[in-house]
C-alpha cells in the first residue's frame, strides 16, 4: 500500500461513519472484503457487504483469523467483540468506494483508465508491457474492474508511482459515476463496444454513454469511431481526442492487414504519412487490442518508430491461472506470466484452497517495481508465506536470494532460472501442490514445461470463477439460513473430482453429493473435509462408507437393513439419508412403505437421520406445475409422518437447480444445485444469469486440399462433390465426440467460424470441411463454449446437455483457471 499513514481514526473521520474505536491509532494498510484472503490481518480494514451474503456473518471468521477492524451498517456486531474497531456506515460499498476515492486525491499522477465491453484487461497488460521502461506504474491486479475490484486497485497508489492504469467494467446503467470518482482518469481508452453484458442497459447507445461516464474529466481521449457512431462527436469526452479506425479516416487509420503464421503487419496513416507496425499475434481480438495500443502510444507523443519497435516486443497474457496436472503425482499451479504482491496473494489463496497434496511449494521469482524498499518487500513476502502456510519456497533472482534469511521454513534458492534448471531433479518433487510464480523476465514457463505432464492437444478447460459466481446466483435466490448441496457425482458432470470439490469446499457450500462410494473416497483421499451423501450405496461399500465418513442416501427397507445390520451393535449415530419416492418412480420409499420404514428407524440406535428429501420429476416445465406441487404436499405430508414419531427433525429438502429457480416456496431446508453450477438450467431462457464453465477444445493437424468429386472418411460418407479444403482435428469418440455428430450434422469453431463435421466420426480424430477459410495446422478447434454451448450440442444429436458434458472422456485432458 502507499507510504501515507491512514489510522482507523483517520478513515473514521474520512468516511463520517459512526465511530467505537478501543484502539484508535492502528495503522491500516490493507482493505479486506473477504475473510479468506487475509495479508497481514492486524493491519487490514474487513468492509462487510450485505449483497448476495450477508458481510456480517463471515466478522466472526475475520476476527479469528487476527482481523481488529470493521466497518459496518449493522451496528449490532459492536458489542460482540469488545477489542475491535468499528466504523458503522449506511452503505458499505459506498465507503469502501469513497475511501479509495480520497486516497486517489492524495496524489497528483497520470491516470489511464480503460473500459468497454472486451478487451480491457488485456490492453492495460499490454499498456504495462510498453511504458513501463518510461513509468513506475500502478495497475488493476487481473481483472479487477468491479465496483470492489476498482477500490483495491487504487488503493495500491504509493508515492513512487508515476503512472496508473486501471479497468473499470459496469453491467448496468449508474455504476460509473462511483468507478469515475476512484479512478479519476486523466487519459481515457475506450475499447470495443459489443454484446457483453448487454442486458442490463437499454441499448447499445444506452450503455455507451453509461461508459463514457468515466471519461468526463480526462485531458485524453482515445477511441474508435464506429464504436461512437451512435453519438454526435461534440458529445465524447475528452479535451483532445485521439481516433483509431480500420474502416474510415481516424489520427491512425489502418489501411492494410497482413497475417502470417505467428505475426501481423500492419499498415497505416498518421499525420499524413505512411507508417507500419509488425505485432506477434494474428487473431482478430489480439490485433484490434494491439492497434488500440498502438493508438495510445501515438497519442502520447512516441514516435512511430519507438512505437513499431515497442509493439512488435509484445508477449502474450494470460490473466488466468491454471491448475494442471504434474509429474509425480502433483498439481501445478501455473501463474508465470507475473509477479507482484497483490496477484501473489490472489495465487497463495487459490494455493490454500488446494487440499488434495499434503505439501504446498511455491517457485517464486524476484517482484519489482513495488514501490517498496527490497528488505521490506521481501520481509512481507517471508510474513505472508508463513501466514498462508507455505511448506517450502524456491526463490530465483539476486534479490529474493539475498534475504534468504528471511524465510523461516523449507527453502532453497537459485540466482537464475537456468541455474534451477539444471539442478530441478534433485529436488525429488512428489505428491505435493506446486505454485509457479514469476516476473516475465524470468521465463518460468520453462519451469512449467518440466514440471508438468504432457497434455494431449484435446483438452477441456474449466473456469473455477464462473463455477463460483453460478452458485452465488443461485444462493441470491435463497432465503436466509437454507443450506446447499452441490452435487459432483459423475466426476463433477465430467468437469473433475477434487478441483471442483476443493473450490465448493473453499465457497463453504454445506453438502456434497455423489453417486457412489469411489466418487467419494477420491474426495476423501483429495483432502476434502464437508459431509458427502452417497447416492447409491452398494452393501458391498458400506465398510468404505464407514471408513471415510460418507453419508449413505438409504432408499428402501432391504437397503436400510443391510446397512443397520452391517453396522456393528455398537455404533451409535451414524449419519444417514433417507429417499422418498413421491412421483420419479425410481428410487424412495414409497407412501405404502413408511410404516415399516418408521419402525425400522424407531427400532435402532445406529442411524442419525441427516436429511429426508425427494426428487421433482419436472420443476422446470409449467405444464408439470400441478404434478410438482402434489409431489411437495406428498412429501411435506411424509416427513411429518415420520418426525412425529423421530422426535426429531432431519434437514428436508426437495428443490433441484430448476426447482431453485422456480420454486422458491418450497427451499425448506436445503436446495441441491446440479447442473446449474456448470451454466445450465432448463429453466432460465437462454441461461440468463449463468455462465458457460466449460470450453472443451483441440487443435488442427493437417489441412488438406481434396479435387471435386472425391470422399473423405471411412464408407466414403463425406462426399465433396466440388471439392474444397478439409480440416483433421485432435477429438474422436473415444474422447466423448458421438458418431452421431458425423456427416455435417456437428459443428465446430475455427477462427471464429463455424464449421461442419464432414465423414464419419473416427476413434481419435474427425475432419471439418473448412472450403473458404485459412486454416493452418496448429489452430484451435472449439468444441463447446459460451458461443456454441452444449444446448446447441445437444440439439445436434437430440439429446440433452448433461450427456455431452459427461461424456467427455477421462482421456481429454482438464485445465482449470481461476482468475
Amino acid at each position: 500500500m502507499s507510504e501515507l499513514q491512514y489510522s482507523i481514526k483517520y478513515i473514521a473521520q474520512i468516511l463520517k461513519g459512526k465511530a467505537f474505536l478501543p484502539n484508535p491509532n492502528v495503522c491500516i494498510e490493507n482493505l479486506l472484503t473477504d475473510s479468506r484472503t487475509l495479508v497481514s490481518p492486524a493491519k487490514s480494514l474487513f468492509f462487510a457487504f450485505s449483497a448476495k451474503r450477508n458481510g456480517h456473518e463471515f466478522i466472526s471468521h475475520a476476527y479469528q483469523n487476527g482481523v481488529r477492524n470493521f466497518v459496518i451498517s449493522d451496528e449490532n456486531y459492536v458489542e460482540k467483540y469488545e477489542e475491535a474497531n468499528f466504523i458503522v456506515v449506511d452503505d458499505v460499498l459506498k465507503a469502501l468506494q469513497n475511501i479509495a476515492s480520497f486516497h486517489r486525491a492524495q496524489f497528483n499522477l497520470q491516470v489511464v483508465g480503460i473500459t468497454g465491453s472486451n478487451g480491457k484487461t488485456i490492453v492495460k497488460e499490454w499498456l504495462y508491457q510498453l511504458l513501463t521502461a518510461d513509468f513506475n506504474i500502478v495497475r488493476s491486479p487481473k481483472s479487477f474492474n468491479s465496483q470492489i475490484g476498482v477500490p483495491l486497485s487504487v488503493w495500491q497508489i504509493a508515492e513512487v508511482h508515476s503512472l496508473g492504469i486501471f479497468e473499470a467494467g459496469i453491467s448496468t446503467s449508474g455504476e460509473m459515476q462511483a468507478l469515475a470518482a476512484v479512478i479519476h482518469p486523466t487519459i481515457g481508452i475506450l475499447t470495443n463496444i459489443g454484446e457483453a453484458h448487454a442486458a442490463g442497459f437499454e441499448s447499445k447507445r444506452h450503455k455507451l454513454k453509461e461508459k463514457l461516464k468515466l471519461f468526463e474529466e480526462v485531458e485524453l481521449f482515445i477511441y474508435a469511431p464506429e464504436y461512437t457512431s451512435t453519438l454526435e462527436i461534440s458529445e465524447l469526452p475528452g479535451k483532445k481526442k485521439f481516433s483509431w479506425s480500420t474502416k474510415e479516416p481516424a489520427d491512425l487509420h489502418i489501411q492494410h492487414i497482413e497475417t502470417k503464421k505467428e505475426e501481423s503487419y500492419i499498415e497505416a496513416s498518421y499525420q499524413g504519412a505512411q507508417i507500419s507496425c509488425t505485432i506477434p499475434f494474428t487473431d482478430k481480438a489480439a490485433l484490434e487490442n494491439a492497434i488500440i495500443c498502438w493508438a495510445t502510444l501515438l497519442a502520447l507523443d512516441y514516435s512511430p518508430a519507438e512505437a513499431s519497435i515497442r509493439l512488435d516486443r509484445l508477449t502474450g497474457v494470460n490473466m488466468r491461472l491454471a491448475l494442471i496436472n504434474g509429474i509425480e503425482n502433483c498439481s501445478i499451479i501455473d501463474d508465470s506470466y507475473s509477479a507482484d504482491i497483490s496477484s501473489l496473494a490472489i495465487a497463495l489463496d487459490f494455493l490454500n484452497l488446494q487440499n488434495q497434496h499434503p505439501k504446498r511449494t511455491l517457485i517464486l521469482s524476484d517482484l519489482y517495481e513495488t514501490g517498496k524498499r527490497t528488505k521490506d518487500l521481501y520481509t512481507e513476502i517471508a510474513a505472508l508465506l508463513q501466514q498462508k502456510k507455505v511448506d517450502h519456497l524456491i526463490g530465483i533472482g539476486p534479490d529474493i536470494s539475498a534475504f534468504a534469511n528471511l524465510f523461516k521454513l523449507e527453502a532453497s534458492f537459485y540466482q537464475n532460472t537456468q541455474e534451477f534448471i539444471r539442478n530441478w531433479q534433485a529436488l525429488h518433487f512428489n505428491n505435493e501442490t506446486i505454485l509457479i510464480k514469476g516476473a516475465r523476465k524470468f521465463e518460468f514457463e520453462r519451469i512449467s514445461k518440466l514440471l508438468t505432464l504432457k497434455i494431449h492437444d484435446t483438452v477441456l478447460e474449466i473456469n473455477l470463477n464462473a463455477l463460483a459466481e453460478n452458485l452465488q446466483f443461485y444462493r441470491s435466490k435463497l432465503k436466509p439460513g437454507v443450506k446447499t448441496m452441490a452435487m459432483v457425482k459423475a466426476f463433477s458432470y465430467g468437469s473433475g473430482s477434487f478441483e471442483i470439490a476443493n473450490l465448493l469446499q473453499y465457497q463453504k457450500v454445506d453438502y456434497l453429493a455423489v453417486a457412489y462410494a469411489d466418487e467419494g473416497i477420491a474426495l476423501r483421499r483429495g483432502g476434502i473435509s464437508l459431509p458427502i451423501m452417497v447416492m447409491s450405496p452398494e452393501p458391498s461399500a458400506f465398510e468404505a462408507l464407514v471408513k471415510y465418513r460418507l453419508e449413505p442416501e438409504l432408499y428402501d427397507v432391504n437397503i436400510l437393513k443391510s446397512f443397520i445390520n452391517f453396522l456393528p451393535d455398537e455404533k451409535a449415530g451414524f449419519k444417514v439419508h433417507i429417499k422418498l419416492d413421491t412421483g420419479m418412480h425410481r428410487l424412495g420409499f414409497g407412501k405404502e412403505e413408511l410404516p415399516e420404514l418408521i419402525n425400522l428407524l424407531l427400532g435402532t440406535e445406529k442411524l442419525k437421520i441427516e436429511s429426508i428429501f425427494t426428487h421433482l420429476v419436472a420443476s422446470d416445465q409449467a405444464k408439470h406445475d400441478d404434478y410438482t406441487m402434489s409431489q411437495i404436499l406428498a412429501f411435506s405430508t411424509a416427513y411429518q409422518e415420520i418426525t412425529t414419531r423421530l422426535k426429531y427433525f432431519p434437514l428436508k429438502h426437495v428443490l433441484n437447480t430448476s426447482g431453485i429457480t422456480r420454486w422458491q416456496d418450497a427451499q425448506m431446508d436445503m436446495v441441491r444445485i446440479g447442473i446449474g453450477l456448470y451454466g445450465f438450467d432448463n429453466a432460465l431462457p437462454a441461461n440468463k444469469g449463468l455462465q458457460a464453465v466449460a470450453v472443451l477444445k483441440t487443435t488442427v493437424t493437417q489441412v488438406k486440399n481434396i479435387n471435386a468429386g472425391e470422399t473423405v472418411g471411412y464408407g466414403r460418407l463425406g462426399n465433396m462433390p466440388k471439392g474444397g479444403s478439409i480440416a483433421t482435428v485432435k477429438i474422436g469418440y473415444a474422447d466423448g465426440y458421438s458418431r452421431k455428430f458425423g456427416n455435417g450434422v456437428g459443428k465446430m469453431l475455427i477462427n471464429g467460424q463455424l464449421v461442419p463435421t464432414i465423414g464419419s466420426i473416427c476413434m481419435d480424430m474427425c475432419m471439418l470441411d473448412v472450403t473458404g477459410i485459412k486454416v493452418n495446422i496448429g489452430d484451435e478447434v472449439v468444441v463447446f463454449n459460451h458461443q456454441h454451448t452444449i444446448v446447441d450440442l445437444a440439439e445436434q444429436i437430440d439429446t440433452i446437455p448433461y450427456e455431452i458434458l459427461t461424456n467427455v472422456s477421462q482421456r481429454v485432458k482438464r485445465v482449470y483457471f481461476f482468475e
